[in-house]
């Protein structure tokens, strides 16, 4: 073999060799953002004690609110689960959401095409439950106010696409802006027909606020540490550092075929 063609194969294994190492990194990389987004909403319940005790009574209305109202559709034990999918579909994803959390958000980010294309297809359906985590943490009423407006679009048929909108404009988790219902009608501006005087009212009064105290309390009863808790075959799959959404993906096909 001439110097000239050992030169060249040695030259294309070192440029294997980095793009395996840039993979790597962006693989790390990837993980460290999951994992270090669902410790911000898990941790935060241990940092923030002095703050909870400061605003006690005010990050809920439990003691005010009207009756429980389930909104349209919802499924499950108390009908604490808003579904979104086929009913005949074979496999179901169950998710504890809080619209305040970050780690929430990063898992919409990275999973929702997936989740998107399982659902459109008829091969996996999605059960979400809302709970307010970050109230509890950090004070204020912006997880209730929009769990209540995410609701209030569920009555209207408009759940998927208003609860993609609330995590495209989430506001950093210690910025409240949720709590203000009229932010939260402006956002429904941008889901066609969903801003209408019934949403509107529906947001306004807090029409759904005891369903979603009645949701958190049932979190937290289900012994569960954080948020996004996601469910696949009775396991968190969130917490399993090895899950991909290609691997999800693959156990949902695997599923519709066994």
């Amino acid at each position: 073999m001439s110097e000239k063609n050992r030169d060249g194969k040695r030259t294309a294994r070192e440029r294997l060799a980095v793009e395996r190492e840039k993979q790597r990194a962006a693989e790390k990389r990837r993980r460290a953002l999951i994992v270090g987004a669902s410790v911000v909403c898990v941790l935060g319940l241990a940092a923030v004690v002095g703050v909870l005790a400061a605003n006690s009574g005010k990050s809920k209305k439990s003691d005010t609110s009207g009756p429980l109202v389930s909104p349209s559709g919802a499924i499950g034990k108390d009908s604490l689960a808003i579904p979104v999918g086929k009913d005949g579909a074979k496999s179901t994803l169950t998710v504890w959401e809080d619209f305040r959390c970050p780690a929430c958000q990063a898992f919409e980010a990275l999973y929702r095409p997936t989740i998107h294309e399982l659902v459109d297809s008829g091969q996996l359906k999605v059960e979400y439950h809302l709970v307010t985590l970050i109230d509890g943490n950090l004070g204020g009423t912006g997880s209730l106010r929009a769990a209540n407006a995410a609701a209030c679009a569920q009555d209207a048929g408009k759940f998927t696409a208003y609860h993609d909108v609330l995590y495209e404009n989430q506001p950093k988790e210690t910025d409240d802006a949720f709590a203000d219902n009229s932010k939260l009608i402006e956002l429904a501006g941008k889901v066609d027909g969903l801003d209408t005087p019934a949403f509107q009212k529906c947001v306004n009064d807090g029409t759904h606020d005891s369903w979603v105290e009645k949701s958190q309390a049932a979190f937290k009863s289900s012994g569960f540490t954080g948020t996004p808790t996601v469910l696949f075959g009775g396991k968190n799959i969130y917490s399993d550092p090895t899950m991909t959404p290609a691997k999800l993906k693959q156990m949902v096909e695997a599923e519709n075929k066994g």
